[in-house]
């Protein structure tokens, strides 16, 4: 691993079962090509993808002829971008540390997930090289709020208790450029975006994916989880989900 091994974590925070989310999950790599693009990674440039996922967006920055770096804190994901030929490597983003820096950051669906928000952002601070900027986006204050709620509802009704502590950070745009711009950013844009998403796979599958380390917090059995997905399907009535979204760029001051 050279000058880029991490510091691998053994646990991961979020749970994923690549295949599902490979078939029901492959719109949130289409989707992020609009923050893909607010990056505009060049040819020869090195860039850390944070929350790499199973590395969809990182071959798109290579056919750019960019060298990316992914991390992600999945064991599972880390394979699947391995096995697309990314260099991925298993790490928790708040304890990331590189003796090279890097030329840009990015990140896609992630940093929502990642609940040590200020080491995140301080890590993310130090990979870069003087000058250089983070784009990307995650989800957004209010984010899936009633497939949330819809949810919670069905496991109370079947006796399940709801995890007490979340499992993901959702901010609004002030909060978020907050968090940056005490870690050291400069030129912090950041828009909120509501974008309702038809999910192609339907919502049970959605909850079932998104979903499962949730599930697996409130100790509910794999053979229950369908019709747990189905009933929240039911409950709101159709296959949208009210994601909401921030769109983000900065620069570490030169």
């Amino acid at each position: 691993m050279g000058e880029d091994a991490l510091i691998e974590q053994p646990a991961s925070t979020s749970s994923w079962d690549c295949g599902d989310y490979a078939r029901v999950g492959a719109f949130v790599a289409e989707l992020g090509e609009a923050a893909l693009d607010l990056l505009d990674p060049k040819a020869g440039e090195r860039i850390l993808d944070i929350g790499c996922g199973d590395g969809m967006l990182a071959l798109k920055m290579i056919d750019r002829g960019a060298e990316v770096v992914g991390i992600d804190d999945s064991p599972e994901m880390v394979e699947a971008a391995r096995s697309k030929g990314v260099y991925a490597e298993l790490v928790n983003a708040a304890e990331m540390d590189f003796e090279r820096r890097f030329d840009a950051a990015f990140s896609n669906a992630a940093l929502h997930w990642m609940l040590d928000k200020k080491g995140v952002a301080t890590r993310i601070f130090d990979a870069l090289r003087l000058g250089g900027r983070f784009a990307g986006e995650m989800g957004g204050q209010g984010n899936l709020e009633r497939v949330r709620e819809a949810l919670d509802s069905e496991l109370i009704i079947r006796g399940y208790a709801p995890p007490a502590e979340a499992s993901n950070w959702y901010p609004s745009p002030e909060e978020f450029a907050g968090v940056y711009e005490a870690a050291g950013f400069q030129q912090v844009d950041v828009r909120q975006i509501d974008r309702p998403t038809v999910i192609e796979h339907g919502i049970a599958a959605w909850v079932t994916t998104f979903r499962r380390g949730w599930l697996d917090r409130a100790q509910v059995p794999d053979a229950e989880r369908a019709e747990i997905g189905a009933a929240v399907a039911d409950r709101l009535g159709s296959d949208i989900a009210d994601y909401v979204r921030l769109r983000f760029t900065m620069r570490k001051p030169s």
